[in-house]
């Protein structure tokens, strides 16, 4: 079990503290919902968390088959509609260093549609993945 405090600041800004590390995050509301965008905001963090998931579940596959993903890189876009306002498209490209011939494309990307927290989001939430193989 893990387990984060959050603590609301004023203003629309948070501060989250991871128990067992003590490491630390802000987010700040956007600038499209009353906020001043001076942080990522919640969404932005449940988007770049998604992401993050994926490379961590590949990074794992990688070590366990010798391969070097390090450099990998991917940037995610997010859309939210508004009625009701909530994220409704995250698009993830990922860069990956290896050739589109390698006999690990497939597996690499099972790992990443396959990730925790892809099976955790909501459904009605479009995640087109592009990927660019780049070794």
């Amino acid at each position: 079990m893990v387990r984060c405090k959050i603590r609301y600041e004023g203003e629309l800004h948070c501060e989250l503290e991871h128990e067992s590390s003590g490491a630390r995050v802000s987010t700040d509301a956007p600038l499209d919902n009353h906020g001043k965008g001076t942080s990522f905001s919640p969404t932005d963090l449940m988007c770049s968390a998604t992401a993050a998931c994926m490379t961590t579940i590949m990074g794992i596959y990688a070590q366990e088959h010798q391969l070097d993903l390090q450099g990998m890189w991917i940037d995610v876009t997010k859309e939210m509609s508004s009625n009701p306002r909530r994220i409704a498209r995250i698009t993830v490209e990922l860069h990956v260093p290896l050739p589109a011939d390698s006999p690990h494309v497939v597996a690499l990307e099972e790992c990443a549609k396959g990730s925790p927290a892809m099976h955790s989001l909501n459904p009605d939430i479009e995640v087109p993945l592009i990927w660019h193989w780049e070794g």
